[in-house]
């Protein structure tokens, strides 16, 4: 067996063991929408449709699992994981054996890329294939990612690639262990199929293995699904989904409230602020933050070249092809104030005059928002958690203390939470901690360490805990061990799980798979093959392109 089962007791009879007893919503949503159902051709310029009817491109020759999440398996399919080791399910994934119910559609929407209107996009090489209802009552969409051409593909062959498929599988699962919203994903294949990748765009194009990931996630709509319909002058498709929208996913809003649209851009707004919080208190960088990749629901979405930042620099740029740095790291926030200025932009044709002055009004108020939830995130990494005067000196301080020693960012923070006040100043200490050693090189460390100290002070007597140390202590390092994990899915451990599995060698995938699914927990094994050791010289060489 692949796979640990975790049944909660008496769950086991609500889990599908097979696939014959697994089936999708007869009535997908989705169905409401305009689909166009001249399906199987490129569509240059499809108008007033949401969807395109169109059947996946199964993968054939030799088709094996390379891995799967049995949280996703059992807590939103339903399903047994050992379901895994049957052929049907298998097959499932490679879109050869579609369930009872699937109407596979792909999706139409535009963009903006690096800044610029590039017109429209949609699904090229991804299948929501159906709906399922689980036994929660959460409705959730279920799509194949390089399940074959749609009339979104444009030249291309609708294929992706085993590393891109591991890399997705690993990160969107990493993050929501680490409680960051995100699309999930339940399982990749693999074939022997090839397709020609040029992975830089060098001249130098090599064969790699055809692969397909299911996906899940309970909308795939982006800020690039109402762009194209305003920017297209169709109004009354774009007012249809935007009512879709809230009535499926914003049930806190009323459709009968005049001022609909402007709620839901508020929500969709700050929760995709509170989403690049979390981004920039994990060392995050998405590496392709087009608005075709930003999600309406505040999710991360589509992993392309992403990067968690090793020794830490605000510079830091995750895709190798982003030349002008438009997306490190330390422009993610900015960049997603742009990208829902360019949502509010799509919005302002169903807006009354007053309304797009409200509307004006919230764009406003985002930098300081974003602002805000960063600092307070950063706070709550170092232990504290109400914001005083000075605090924000204070982080910036330690950042730019970590960047010009070359510190590591998730190591670093981690190593703060496993060493009390007093021992920040203790060589013996310091010398166990390789991340914190490096960074008290700096001439300013010891200054930094006073000021923390006072201020951690100042918080022991903020709290109830005001007479008793040992129990504030405690609570802080409880607080940050919790912020602050001890395992990420660095680049160098997905190269050389990648390089295995291209040999069909999956051991490395499966193992990173389960560390990451307790993160902030010291694992033995993972200590042992150097997860939290700091990353061999040839990993900050590492490019990563979107090319997949």
């Amino acid at each position: 067996m692949f796979f640990t089962t975790m049944k909660m007791e008496g769950e086991s009879t609500l889990l599908k063991p097979n696939l014959t007893k697994w089936r999708f919503s007869l009535y997908p949503k989705y169905i409401l929408l305009p689909i166009d159902e001249n399906h199987d051709q490129v569509k240059n310029n499809v108008k007033n449709v949401v969807y395109s009817e169109v059947t996946p491109r199964p993968l054939e020759r030799n088709i094996r699992l390379v891995c799967a999440s049995d949280d996703a398996l059992i807590n939103i399919l339903d399903m047994d994981p050992n379901i895994v080791n049957s052929q049907e399910f298998v097959e499932f994934v490679a879109g050869r054996k579609l369930p009872y119910g699937a109407l596979p559609v792909a999706h139409r929407y535009g963009g903006h890329q690096y800044g610029l209107w590039v017109g429209q996009l949609g699904d090229g090489r991804a299948h929501i294939i159906g709906e399922y209802v689980n036994r929660l009552s959460k409705r959730w969409q279920i799509q194949l990612k390089g399940s074959g051409p749609t009339p979104y593909s444009r030249l291309y062959d609708g294929r992706a690639v085993l590393r891109s498929c591991i890399r997705e599988m690993i990160a969107s699962e990493a993050m929501y262990y680490l409680g960051v919203p995100t699309t999930r994903a339940a399982a990749v294949v693999v074939s022997d199929e090839s397709v020609v990748r040029d992975m830089y765009f060098a001249g130098s194009p090599r064969r790699e293995r055809a692969s397909i990931i299911l996906r899940l996630s309970q909308s795939w709509f982006r800020f690039g699904s109402l762009e194209i319909l305003a920017r297209g002058g169709e109004l009354d498709v774009l007012r249809q989904l935007v009512d879709f929208v809230i009535k499926e996913h914003f049930p806190d809003i009323n459709l009968t409230d005049d001022n609909r649209y402007i709620r839901m851009f508020s929500e969709i707004a700050h929760k995709s602020l509170d989403l690049v919080a979390k981004w920039q208190g994990l060392g995050f960088t998405h590496g392709l933050l087009n608005t075709d990749n930003m999600s309406l629901l505040g999710e991360t979405l589509d992993y392309g070249p992403f990067g968690f930042v090793d020794s830490y620099d605000s510079g830091f740029v995750a895709n190798c092809f982003d030349g002008e740095g438009r997306y490190a790291l330390g422009k993610q926030p900015d960049v997603v104030v742009w990208n829902i200025g360019q949502l509010a932009i799509a919005l302002e044709p169903l807006l009354t005059a007053s309304q797009q002055s409200h509307l004006s009004h919230i764009l406003k108020t985002l930098d300081t928002y974003c602002k805000n939830k960063i600092l307070e995130t950063f706070l709550m990494k170092i232990g504290l958690k109400k914001e005083r005067w000075g605090d924000e000196e204070l982080v910036e301080k330690l950042l730019d203390m970590m960047q010009q020693t070359g510190a590591d960012f998730t190591v670093t923070f981690r190593q703060l939470a496993e060493l009390q006040p007093h021992e920040l100043s203790s060589e013996l200490k310091l010398a166990e901690k390789w991340s914190i050693k490096r960074l008290a090189s700096h001439s300013c460390w010891g200054c930094w360490v006073d000021q923390y100290r006072s201020r951690l002070d100042k918080e022991a007597v903020d709290t109830s805990n005001a007479n008793s140390t040992g129990l504030f202590e405690d609570e802080r390092k409880r607080r940050m061990i919790s912020m602050n994990p001890a395992y990420v899915p660095r680049n160098w451990l997905l190269h050389e799980a990648i390089v295995d599995a291209e040999k069909d060698d999956f051991e490395k995938v499966r193992f990173l798979l389960q560390v990451i699914q307790n993160p902030f927990e010291i694992q033995p094994e993972a200590e042992i093959r150097g997860f939290s050791s700091q990353p061999p010289i040839w990993a900050y060489e590492l490019k990563i392109s979107c090319s997949s």
